[in-house]
């Protein structure tokens, strides 16, 4: 049965395909990329919480601004009190849920262009929400309760679209969620074919997993190949001791659990237990 298109699929195709936002796009990831460093960057990504931040803070603005909104719209805020203390939070919570967004989408490149355009659009979308709720805010202390209304209104409608391009960057297109989560690895004993240079990462591919085997000091490790951040191969890092480094965006992982050392990961390497048998090295999922 073919698939039902979205409604917003057009919406999509046009944000996704707009290339004068490129230019823009580009210099400000790498502006980002250049200012944020650890230990900010772990702070950011969420790596001390074991998963991403941003869509945690950004529970606190979407909330505080639409509890305002809907205050506004079934009554309840007779003086606009309550409603002004909402906005204020949300406005509060602002900057740190967009630093930690907006540290997050510099390290998607390299991606698909897509990416880099959804995401500024969404920053925009958010930002407008922010000024019209600001505006909102500044009419309920001047006691014009309908500017209010109006402007509470707008800035949910540019939150509602904010919210939508962001599930996308999320849902669809895998920005923050752990990149190994479906693909664990063979959980029995499998032959790992490869040819192995001391002190060398190689990757192979076990049933369809990518496995970054790696002989060092005697001793075989395994790892999954795909970093859990976005998805670069860490057969392609550096070693730095028991640890190997993404080449990609830094992510450090231990070699013998695939525990997080450095972000901006968040999320373990699945590691792998190791044997050899008749001269063949053979892996299988841990725990």
């Amino acid at each position: 049965m073919p698939r039902t298109p979205s409604p917003f699929e057009p919406l999509i195709d046009a944000v996704e395909s707009a290339e004068a936002l490129d230019g823009i796009g580009k210099a400000v990831g790498k502006k980002v990329r250049s200012l944020v460093k650890q230990p900010a960057k772990d702070a950011l990504a969420g790596t001390w919480l074991g998963h991403a931040l941003h869509p945690l803070l950004t529970d606190v603005v979407i909330g505080t601004f639409l509890s305002a909104t809907l205050l506004d719209v079934v009554g309840g805020d007779e003086d606009g009190d309550a409603g002004a203390k909402l906005i204020g939070v949300g406005m509060a919570a602002y900057l740190p849920t967009a630093l930690s967004g907006v540290s997050d989408w510099a390290d998607t490149e390299p991606v698909d262009d897509g990416i880099r355009r959804a995401g500024l659009v969404h920053a925009w979308s958010n930002a407008t929400a922010l000024g019209l709720y600001a505006l909102s805010l500044k009419a309920r202390k001047s006691g014009n309760r309908g500017r209010a209304r109006a402007f509470s209104l707008a800035g949910a409608s540019a939150l509602g679209a904010a919210g939508f391009l962001g599930g996308h960057l999320t849902f669809a297109k895998g920005v923050g969620p752990d990149q190994t989560v479906y693909d664990a690895g063979p959980d029995e004993w499998t032959e790992a074919a490869a040819e192995l240079q001391e002190g060398k990462p190689t990757r192979v591919v076990v049933d369809e997993t990518p496995v970054m085997l790696l002989r060092e000091g005697g001793s075989l490790y395994a790892l999954h190949d795909r970093c859990s951040h976005r998805g670069c191969s860490l057969a392609d890092g550096e070693l730095d001791g028991l640890e190997v480094v993404c080449a990609c965006h830094g992510s450090r992982f231990d070699l013998r659990d695939g525990s997080v050392k450095q972000g901006p990961a968040t999320a373990p390497q699945p590691a792998f237990e190791t044997r050899e048998r008749d001269g063949r090295i053979e892996i299988r999922r841990t725990g």
